[in-house]
Order: structure tokens, then C-alpha cells, then sequence
């Protein structure tokens, strides 16, 4: 099986949620994950995307944004394939498991 290429949102705002004040901001988060994937995965492509829950750009990202607002979930929120993989402080062992599962391959 090859990979499924996946595409992966982390959902946030400017503004860190009350809860995780003193943990890196959405953004941040993005950079992180980006430059942690490229290391775990080299060559194999990945797109790690910023949504801001109060600027979302498409409908399903409205949706999900408004979820997060609604059900005051902590962010960042990583999502692959509409499914939450992580809230608040993301686990890289938990995203590599997934990214696994749609036939990614680790190069380290």
C-alpha cells in the first residue's frame, strides 16, 4: 500500500485559549509540526495548514472552527482527515501513529 497523502489542519487562533497560556500558540504549533514531519518523513508529501477558528477560509472549515468555539475545545486542534488527532499540547508519537496508518514511512 502507498501513501495516502494527507493534509494536516491546525486549528487556532492569535490569541492562546485560557488553558494553555503557557504552551506554544497555534502558529507556533504549525511551524513545529511542519518542521518535525519533514524530519520523520522525508520526501513523503505532507501539508501542514494554519486555520484561524475566526477567519476560516472554506465551509468545512467554518464548521469545524465554529465546533471548537462552541465546544470550547482547547487549541491548537490537530486534525487529519476530520478526525481530531490532538487538543491543546499535540504528542508527536500520537500524529506519527496516524500519519503511519495512511502509509507514511519514517527515515530516521
Amino acid at each position: 500500500m502507498g501513501i495516502q497523502e494527507v493534509e494536516i489542519l491546525v486549528y487556532g487562533a492569535e490569541q492562546r485559549c485560557a488553558s494553555c497560556v503557557n504552551l506554544p500558540s497555534s502558529k507556533e504549533t504549525t511551524e513545529w509540526l511542519t518542521a518535525a514531519l519533514e524530519r520523520k518523513y522525508k520526501d513523503q508529501p505532507c501539508v501542514v495548514r494554519y486555520v484561524d477558528i475566526f477567519n476560516p477560509t472554506d465551509e468545512v472549515e467554518k464548521v469545524f472552527a465554529e465546533r471548537v468555539i462552541e465546544e470550547e475545545l482547547f487549541y491548537p486542534i490537530v486534525v487529519i482527515k476530520g478526525e481530531i488527532i490532538a487538543e491543546g499540547n499535540p504528542r508527536l508519537k500520537d500524529i506519527y501513529k496516524v500519519m503511519e496508518q495512511y502509509g507514511y514511512k519514517p527515515t530516521e
